[in-house]
């Protein structure tokens, strides 16, 4: 076992850091995606545009729209196709993410690989620009593939964080690359509120002020992403295991060598089932907060922005404080306690009256000070868990329950919501997520897993 597993011989502290720093960017370039349309804008205006499609017109709360629309011969609820789609791409992600992991893992450029996914993403955001309407069926497709692009990248750039950063380094780098990422998707998102907000002062309508955001969201994470690109080493690829052909044959069996070799890591297994769940719930949370707060608390999409505004500052300062708890408390003992809290918050969700801007904004703050910690520290854990040479696939499988992909969470509440034509239900049912996955997490002895896959223990686990 190495200290510096990952980390290229003769590199030393300062340009590390160097590599630190410009592997962050990535955060800060991603982040317009998953916060001004995964999180805020996307899911609600696919709905109006599939309410339109079904009934003529929007909805609202007091005259919401109850016909369904034919998908390919299934009736669906204006207000559930989104989450719908949303569980589709992670389905697809669940085939695509693996072959993605060990292409990674193959190749000696993964920054190339990288850039490749995240500019195919961020065209497909800003051509988000075109969906208007009636439309859904183009905003359905490119939402679809454009959280397959987003995941995909995500895959490489999470690999790289071995590549980088020594294992008592991770949960640092990762919290403040972390909150380095709330931080740009927060600007960018105080950009799309002042557009929204002064439409008719801009000259534009709600639905044109929409669009232009779209747009920007994938301009913001296909200029950004050059940093990254530009500053990172290329490494060669590391215990790949023996293969003929070309480079998808060889990677395809790397793939089923780990996956046979995984029931050596029992450990890191059980942890991603824990991180299965709590993350499905904490992307069905980010991903239905638009919908919710507009279609069952009444809120109008300036407020609505201006309320994920602030979660991504208090997210900011949430991660880089879980961080440092992790470093007194190990980061398996920091997640559990944020789960803790993530199960206050969707009860309290279930109760919150309609209209209470006050009570909205409060829950919105507990919301981001447990959201950045809870995923940074997930991510670094994890990367402690994996074997040397396999961390991009051991990462697809972490993706494909990532941020802005889950399915479970989001096919129980448009399930529940469809049911019971309430959110409500559906909110609270999303509780059960976060209890499995912390009675699972309870069972990850983390020193044993690391040890297991290889690598050296940091100081405090």
């Amino acid at each position: 076992m190495t200290a510096a597993a990952g980390i290229g011989p003769g590199i030393d502290d300062v340009a590390r850091r160097a590599e630190q720093r410009a592997w962050s960017w990535y955060d800060w370039a991603n982040s317009a995606y998953a916060t001004t349309i995964g999180a805020v804008l996307f899911a609600p205006y696919l709905t109006s545009v599939a309410e339109v499609a079904a009934c003529g017109r929007a909805g609202t709360v007091t005259d919401p729209c109850r016909q369904d629309l034919a998908v390919l011969g299934v009736a669906v609820s204006p207000g559930s196709l989104a989450f719908y789609v949303i569980t589709v791409s992670t389905v697809l992600s669940a085939l695509v993410l693996p072959i993605v992991g060990a292409v990674a893992d193959r190749s000696p450029s993964k920054r190339r690989l990288m850039g490749r996914f995240a500019w195919a993403g961020a065209g497909i955001a800003t051509a988000m620009f075109a969906v208007s309407g009636s439309n859904w069926q183009l905003g359905a497709v490119l939402l679809l593939v454009g959280n397959v692009a987003f995941g995909s990248s995500l895959v490489v750039y999470d690999a790289i964080l071995c590549e980088i950063a020594l294992p008592d380094e991770r949960d640092a780098v990762s919290s403040r690359a972390w909150a380095f990422g709330y931080l740009g998707g927060g600007l960018l998102l105080a950009v799309d509120l002042a557009i929204v907000t002064l439409h008719d002062t801009l000259g534009l309508s709600t639905t044109m002020a929409v669009r232009v955001s779209l747009a920007s969201a994938g301009l913001w994470w296909g200029l950004f992403t050059l940093i990254p690109y530009l500053r990172l080493r290329d490494r060669p690829a590391r215990d790949a295991v023996p293969a003929s052909g070309r480079l998808v044959r060889r990677s395809f069996g790397q793939l089923f060598a780990t996956l046979r070799g995984a029931r050596q890591y029992p450990m890191t297994l059980t942890f991603l089932l824990a991180y299965l769940f709590y993350n499905d719930g904490i992307q069905t949370v980010i991903g239905i907060a638009s919908v919710y707060g507009d279609k069952q608390l009444g809120f109008e999409t300036g407020v609505l922005i201006a309320t994920i505004l602030l979660v991504q500052f208090v997210a900011f300062g949430g991660a880089l404080l879980f961080g440092r708890v992790a470093a007194r408390l190990g980061s398996r003992r920091t997640i559990m306690a944020g789960l803790g809290v993530w199960m206050v918050v969707v009860g309290v969700g279930y109760v919150l009256p309609a209209q209470n801007l006050p009570a909205f904004l409060a829950l919105a703050t507990a919301i981001g000070i447990v959201l950045g910690g809870t995923q940074a520290l997930s991510r670094s854990l994890f990367s402690q868990l994996i074997p040397a040479g396999r961390e991009a696939e051991y990462f697809s499988l972490y993706q494909a329950c990532e941020r802005g992909t889950s399915w479970l969470g989001t096919l129980v509440f448009g399930l529940v919501h469809q049911w019971t034509d309430s959110y409500r239900p559906a909110i609270a049912a999303l509780a059960v997520f976060f209890a499995i996955g912390l009675v699972l997490l309870v069972r990850v002895d983390p020193r044993r897993a690391i040890i297991e896959a290889g690598n050296e223990p940091p100081a405090v686990v």
